[in-house]
């Protein structure tokens, strides 16, 4: 009488992944799945660790993902980052960059106020 070990399952990407979704559901216990499916409850930790670093994906259907794009209008009249020559002389305008703080003293031209703040948001 000649007793042999059983074979170890193969189980693909797919399979794996869709135990491990399975075990990840709100509730659901990674012993009863692994049991459910005929596996040890360790190897679904392990798997659910290799879904988790992203290695459980498919590369041939998983490679390419799209990113929301939205395209915006051109602004029209924009103004080179810079002062004016003609713009007033008095008044003052303070400019700490290590959080973007801007201080307006006195009278100031509009126009260099906003030409300021342009270049910050820039």
């Amino acid at each position: 009488m000649v007793l042999s070990k059983p074979r170890k399952r193969y189980r693909s990407l797919e399979e794996r992944r869709r135990i491990v979704e399975e075990a990840l559901a709100p509730g659901a216990s990674v012993a009863e799945v692994a049991r459910a499916h005929g596996v040890n409850a360790n190897l679904v930790f392990h798997w659910r660790k290799l879904y988790h670093a992203g290695l459980l994906s498919n590369p041939q259907t998983d490679a390419v993902q799209f990113l929301p794009v939205r395209v915006e209008a051109k602004r029209k009249n924009k103004k080179r980052c810079g002062a004016d020559a003609t713009a007033e002389r008095n008044g003052a305008v303070e400019v700490s960059l290590a959080n973007s703080q801007v201080r307006i003293v006195g009278k100031v031209n509009e126009e260099v106020v906003r030409v300021v703040l342009e270049c910050l948001l820039a």
